[in-house]
């Protein structure tokens, strides 16, 4: 039996060499008829660590790897263009503390200078 190859998305990359891939589908409801939005969750192999967070992934059934990964990484289709806003903000919000900081050393030496010309202006 050949090995079934499908694409989806990585939800989770926390864990070193393991991806949890989510896979999304469409299945119509047997009595009603209406298209319902079913996911099937992975767990894949990704040996180089390539893959990220949002990634679009390709992979491909293997022999068991442990006691969920039946999955390995073929490769990276699409990679995710999102963006870790925590991250963003913390390096934000230091970059914002440095300004601040140069910015009250600046005020710090102009009042310095202020006090040593009105003392030899006196």
């Amino acid at each position: 039996m050949p090995k079934r190859v499908v694409s989806g998305i990585v939800t989770s990359d926390k864990m070193s060499k393991t991806r949890r891939v989510e896979i999304n589908r469409l299945v119509k409801h047997p009595k009603y008829k209406k298209y319902i939005r079913r996911r099937t969750v992975c767990y894949a192999h990704d040996e180089g660590n390539e893959s990220g967070t949002g990634d679009r992934v390709e992979i491909i059934e293997s022999a068991p790897l442990s006691k969920l990964k039946r999955w390995r990484l073929v490769r990276v289709l699409e990679k995710s263009t999102e963006v870790d806003v925590a991250a963003l903000r913390a390096a934000r919000k230091g970059a914002t503390q440095a300004e601040s900081e140069a910015i009250e050393a600046a005020h710090a030496g102009d009042e310095a200078d202020e006090t040593s010309e009105e003392t030899a202006g006196e």
